[in-house]
């Protein structure tokens, strides 16, 4: 078994060489190209910074979006092409990184490009070379299910929760809030169902087996737990609005209301539970988890019932509104 690695990683090694060279021959985008395949080469270790300021340089909003649209072609086809969940996890972290980091322009191209062609689509993705890849490789076929529902959840809300800056609504305020506090009901309706899903998306990125203990996969997952936070802030303070406004809500908004409502309880039993495996990790040390609260089951009975009454009049008790708020 060892010689059979090590004899993969000698091949993986000829093969990156390889194609660099192949890039400064052949392409007139040779210095994007060598850096892509350098940032996403077989070597298990996350992309080196160096590499990856080439390719957000490239990605800028000072250079033409032919040449960003062409960025995306070239990790598209690196996705493709590869059958080495090393690569495959190198390409996605690049994607991801670029999202959070890189200029708008990139995430604008990259959502044109994948109603054409879906680049993150990875469902039939596997590397059976060793224990170790196969586990390796179902963790970035959900990291790609992640990254896809990013971009979905983007085009519907028309802006990156993980790029919001959380406002503060009075003077001497200690916490932020998203913007969902403040939507409207239809607008709440349409993204609440979205950043759950998203949600969904993120706690379903649980490493497992061999995995676990991966250093390129922890660096992913990282990432990934960054942006729980405002993920989960982002439901949090819409299922506040959707408490204040369900009671005016027809009933046909309200039983939508009430099924995201109902979600929400068991989604944050879910992402403790990610929370709880993800604070076990090397990756976790310095971060900052928030405090969970569960949105009161029982409070999902008086919804039905004002669901089957559906009265126009309904007026929900004041001391009822502040027992809620007090779990949020």
């Amino acid at each position: 078994m060892a010689t059979m690695q090590s004899w993969r990683k000698a091949y993986g090694a000829i093969k990156d060489h390889t194609t660099v060279g192949l890039a400064n021959l052949n392409s007139d985008f040779k210095e994007l190209d060598v850096a892509i395949v350098k940032a996403t080469n077989h070597v298990e270790c996350p992309p080196k910074e160096r590499h990856l300021r080439k390719i957000f340089a490239a990605t800028s909003i000072a250079r033409p979006r032919a040449d960003v649209a062409y960025c995306i072609h070239a990790l598209a086809r690196r996705l493709a092409k590869t059958r080495n969940w090393t690569v495959a996890l190198k390409t996605l972290i690049v994607i991801h990184r670029l999202l959070r980091e890189g200029d708008p322009t990139f995430r604008e191209e990259l959502l044109n490009f994948s109603q054409r062609a879906r680049i993150l689509q990875l469902s039939n993705f596997k590397d059976d070379s060793s224990p170790i890849a196969w586990d390796c490789s179902a963790w970035v076929r959900t990291y790609a299910l992640f990254l896809e529902e990013r971009l979905e959840c983007f085009r519907i809300l028309k802006y990156d929760v993980e790029a919001e800056r959380l406002s503060r609504p009075g003077q001497g305020s200690e916490k932020g809030h998203s913007r969902t506090r403040e939507l409207d009901t239809e607008e709440l309706l349409e993204q609440l169902p979205a950043l759950q899903q998203l949600l969904y998306r993120l706690i379903g990125c649980r490493p497992e087996g061999a995995a676990i203990s991966n250093y390129v996969v922890q660096y992913a997952l990282a990432l990934v737990l960054k942006e729980s936070f405002k993920i989960y802030c982002a439901i949090n303070d819409g299922i506040i609005n959707l408490v204040d406004k369900f009671f005016e809500m027809p009933r046909h908004e309200a039983i939508k209301a009430c099924e995201i409502y109902r979600r929400a309880g068991q989604q944050a039993g879910s992402l403790s539970d990610f929370y709880e495996i993800c604070r076990g990790l090397e990756l976790a040390r310095n971060f900052q988890f928030p405090n969970l609260r569960e949105p009161p089951q029982s409070f999902i009975a008086t919804m039905e019932e004002y669901i089957r009454e559906a009265p126009e009049w309904f007026q929900f008790p004041e001391n009822h509104w502040n027992f809620l708020r007090g779990f949020f």
